[in-house]
């Protein structure tokens, strides 16, 4: 012992005594810890032990280790293991999970430094999966590196009774996203364990590329893996995630989904690797670095399966790679007139051998980690562009049209780092219909001062060099970087351009489409739907304030019947009381727009005041074809469902588009270029994010709305539907638990998200209340009173008014506290006096201290809040913009430069924001011309700019009259 450190010295002679206390351990720095380490016999390390069974540690009798020192480390062993271990999470009073960010450092710090694991050094990871243990790599541990533990000796025990850090178990630490300061287990620690182990962790790589912080991202991998849905942890999980938006949480959720795409890729081909022998360390450390799926394919590429191999691999089955290894390590003894072999091919003479040593040495450095981190380092500093040109197939023998499509683009450039997300998707387009040649241009700077890097520092020899092999050393590099570095840059830059355009452009289609899905509803109304059309006619719906359908009807406007046509159509709007047309924009819309303006303008329908607006009416042909509208509409032809679907848009415009699949509904350019499995999985998110806020009312809502709320799914909506059916309308939410296939995880989602009519419940309750009688009712009660595992059907049936709320069931008890606490009544929820209550308590104590005092959350409380202060029947879309009726048309031809119009947001784009300004061709608001100071507060304040629905004032820029084009700027949001 006289090698050791004086304080494992000390150490030791104390630990032999009986009363060392084990919290001392924790107080030791993590110097002596690392000091320990290294004179760790390497025995010790290389192998992880067998640990015996559960039969086995009853029957064996546990060897006591021979020395102080020995019987120290198995008791820091069986610390650090207990410390390790997953603490389960203490639930608080509304059932929600702690992961919170702690506010007080030292004690975070504290906590920190306990959980850390000591770092696996790479020789240990690499010996691990050379051995027999390779099945290690689908475990959640990395291997080994501590002093073996035999038998029981690693007893796992409690960690916040005896092992506390200088701080009292369950102590209160407050957080700004935790001002009350509940009692926490766990402080929401950045360590989380996946399925697949890499050399990265992943909390912090998913910060990095979303530019979220590390313990909210640390929070969202939990989230996520429990199955949350996005609604619910953007409604219900606030203060776990840092507020943030669901457009944010959906960028988290996908970069999350790509790491373990990476991970599982990576450990599958190791398996593989290793069944086929090819597995090296080298090899297993360089597939564990990797964080994208090109790195991945890069490193893969030469052991795939069908081809010959690689240079390289070829060489080292000649028997070069010792001489490659040699020229790095002790060039002083290689002699490369050794390894010829005259009748073998690629040894024959001394040039085959030198080539065959180059390829060796260029496959290792286009490998290595660090040259690579040094490349790319390089290339983030000088101006890296993306070219474009005309390809000289297609100008001889493409399409003309298709040719001038892409006329900006056939003689392009432009910084990789400056480029637009509309323009990478321009290109790609181009690229791939053979019209443009594409490629990346690295200046030659950039590979000079590569090679000189590699030569005179990274891969520098160790001694001194001959001129022929310096040659060979130069000649590798330069090899390297040409054949197999540069394009593997070029596959990265095109790769991430590519990924990030069209994540852009899926967000944004996915802005547009919750834009058109929140769009007002028109309550109230009768309204006259109109499917224009040329030699088939016009297709007419009325249907009523209740979207019941009146009358359908074919009328022939466009085919010199106009004017009789005019008398039926005027009929049929005073016989209902119908003052609304709503014209879908396909085929022959202008026209039909231009007729009922012309008979407006006239006053033909006096007394009734007619106005129109122009809807989109993308997949309403789909739908009128499918087997929904079949089933809703079995008796009407699909020419005339059409219509019917027109005019529902603008009464309820959440309730029928949900029915179209998304990608139908026309929400963006290029939403063809891109991925489509990305592109239905944001657009299906947001079609659930809306439904959702909006809420629907669980007794009266449709089979196909119910699907898209947040934790149910088809099924389970059909069992709704049925449980409806056969029992009568629902009461309150605790009934949804009766529903099959409903269980406790699927309430948790979507119970928030259902919605019951107070006055429609307690009308139904009173009837049958008379109905049953109260002796019926009584002797009822009784017979099931008998049996105490049931409740009784006036305690399960009971309305509760918190259900017509945004208030979740978990909260209950803190809403129903709360009420007691201002003095309110649950049946006074939504009325004026409930809100002087809560305002007069807020202005008192504040939401802090009323936080506090309940033992919740601020946003908790706000939820809470805004439940009982907004009135019966809220709607968030209310404060959405409603659809732009008119009574009058402008034509093309009456444009004048600097003429100010009102008009309504068509879609929006990556490169602008086309706008319907009421002339038959949209108008483009160029990208520069939105600013934030255009925008009103409430458009900055929910992050969402300018899209689809929106009422804008505009100023005429520019007409373009043979082009058919419209430059505008934009004045201000209406």
């Amino acid at each position: 012992m006289s090698s050791l450190p004086r304080r494992v010295k000390s150490e030791a002679k104390a630990l032999t005594s009986e009363d060392d206390e084990l919290p001392s351990l924790f107080n030791s720095s993590s110097e002596s810890e690392e000091e320990e380490e290294e004179w760790e016999p390497k025995s010790k390390i290389a192998k992880r032990p067998r640990l015996p069974k559960k039969n086995e540690a009853k029957t064996k009798k546990v060897a006591a280790p021979r020395s102080a020192v020995a019987r120290k480390k198995v008791k820091k062993v069986a610390i650090k293991e207990e410390m390790d271990v997953s603490l389960p999470i203490a639930p608080a009073e509304d059932n929600r999970m702690q992961l919170l960010k702690p506010k007080e450092e030292d004690v975070g710090t504290k906590l920190k430094t306990l959980n850390q694991k000591p770092e696996v050094p790479k020789k240990m990871q690499i010996n691990s999966f050379q051995g027999k243990n390779v099945k290690s790599l689908e475990n959640d541990e990395k291997p080994s590196t501590s002093v073996p533990v035999v038998g029981n000796q690693a007893k796992h025990e409690k960690l916040e009774e005896d092992f506390a850090s200088d701080e009292p178990p369950f102590k209160k630490i407050k957080s700004t996203t935790c001002p009350e300061g509940k009692p926490v287990k766990n402080l929401g620690g950045n360590k989380v364990k996946e399925e697949f182990e890499m050399n990265w962790d992943i909390v912090q790589a998913l910060s990095e590329i979303t530019n979220v912080e590390p313990w909210v991202c640390a929070n969202l991998i939990r989230l996520f893996r429990e199955e949350n849905t996005i609604p619910f942890i953007a409604r219900y999980r606030k203060e776990l995630i840092n507020n943030l938006e669901a457009d944010a949480l959906r960028e988290v959720q996908q970069a999350l989904e790509e790491l373990r795409t990476v991970a599982k890729k990576t450990h599958t081909m190791i398996q593989k690797l290793k069944k086929e022998g090819k597995l090296s360390g080298c090899l297993l450390t360089a597939l564990l670095n990797c964080r994208t799926l090109e790195e991945l394919d890069h490193v893969t590429a030469p052991y795939k399966t069908g081809s010959k191999g690689t240079k390289a691999q070829r060489a080292k089955q000649l028997g070069l790679e010792p001489a490659a290894l040699s020229l790095l390590q002790n060039p002083m003894e290689l002699n490369l007139f050794s390894y010829i072999r005259p009748t073998t091919k690629g040894l024959s003479t001394i040039q085959e051998v030198e080539a065959g040593v180059q390829h060796i040495l260029a496959d290792i450095f286009a490998k290595d980690k660090d040259t690579l981190d040094f490349i790319r380092k390089l290339c983030q500093q000088r101006y890296i562009c993306i070219q474009s040109a005309l390809a000289k197939v297609s100008s001889k023998s493409g399409n003309e049209k298709d040719i001038d499509k892409f006329q900006l683009y056939h003689e392009f450039s432009c910084n990789i780092k400056n480029i637009h997300h509309h323009q990478i998707l321009a290109i790609n387009r181009g690229e791939n219909l053979k019209i443009l040649t594409v490629k990346v241009n690295i200046p030659d700077g950039v590979k000079n001062e590569f090679c000189w890097w590699c030569v005179n520092e990274r891969w520098r020899p160790k001694q001194f060099l001959k001129p022929e092999l310096m040659r060979i050393l130069r000649n590798s590099v330069e090899d390297s970087y040409k054949r197999l570095i540069y394009p593997l840059l070029c596959r990265e830059f095109r790769s991430k351009l590519t990924s990030d355009a069209e994540k852009e452009s899926v967000m944004m289609f996915g802005r547009n489409l919750r834009q058109l899905l929140l769009t007002s509803p028109v309550r109230g109304r009768t309204l006259m739907g109109v499917d224009p059309g040329y030699k088939h006619g016009c297709k007419l719906a009325i249907i009523s304030p209740t979207s019941q359908i009146l009358h359908t009807d074919v009328v022939y406007l466009h085919s010199g019947q106009g004017f009789h046509e005019a008398e039926k159509i005027k009929r049929l709007l005073l016989r209902y009381s119908c003052n609304t047309v709503v014209i879908g924009n396909g085929t022959a819309c202008r026209e039909t727009e231009a007729y009922f303006a012309d008979l407006i303008m006239k006053k033909y329908f006096a007394p009734l005041d007619v106005v129109y607006c122009i809807v989109s009416e993308a997949g309403a042909s789909i739908y009128s074809v499918s087997p929904e509208a079949s089933k809703e509409m079995p008796d009407l032809d699909p020419n005339l469902r059409s219509a019917v679907s027109i005019a529902r848009r603008v009464q309820d415009p959440l309730a029928e588009l949900v029915k179209i699949e998304p990608k139908h509904i026309g929400v963006g350019m290029y939403q063809h270029d891109v991925s489509q499995t990305l592109l239905k999985a944001t657009l299906d998110s947001v079609v659930e994010e809306c439904v959702s806020f909006v809420g629907v009312d669980i007794n009266i809502c449709s089979e196909i709305l119910l699907r898209h709320i947040a934790g149910l799914n088809a099924n389970r909506a059909k069992n709704i539907i049925e449980w409806r059916e056969k029992n009568g309308p629902f009461i309150n939410r605790e009934q949804l638990k009766e529903v099959k296939g409903l269980g406790p995880k699927s309430f948790q989602q979507c119970a928030g998200f259902i919605r019951f009519n107070q006055e429609y419940i307690k009308t139904f309750c009173g009837n049958k209340k008379t109905e049953l009688g109260s002796h019926e009712l009584l002797t009822k009660a009784g017979a099931q009173g008998k049996k105490k595992s049931k409740p009784t059907p006036c305690a399960s049936r009971q309305p509760n008014p918190l259900d017509q709320t945004c208030i979740h069931p978990e909260s209950y008890n803190i809403a129903m506290t709360f009420l007691s606490f201002i003095g309110g009544n649950a049946n006074d929820i939504g009325k004026s006096d409930m809100q002087q209550k809560v305002n007069a308590v807020i202005q008192k104590e504040g939401l802090e201290g009323i936080a506090k005092r309940l033992n919740t959350t601020v946003h908790t409380l706000q939820l809470i809040i805004d439940g009982l202060t907004q009135p019966e029947g809220f709607d968030i879309r209310t404060d959405f913009d409603k659809p732009d009726f008119k009574r009058s048309i402008v034509c093309f031809e009456d444009l004048s430069v600097g003429t100010v119009l009102t008009g309504k947001v068509e879609n929006a784009t990556p490169f602008g924001v086309f706008v319907d300004i009421g002339v038959g061709k949209a108008g483009l608001i160029p990208v520069r011309n939105i600013t934030e100071a255009k925008l009103s507060k409430v458009k900055k304040k929910r992050s969402l700019g300018l899209g689809p629905g929106e009422r804008v004032e505009v100023k005429v820029l520019n007409v373009d009259i043979p082009r058919l084009r419209i430059t505008l700027d934009l004045i201000r949001v209406l």
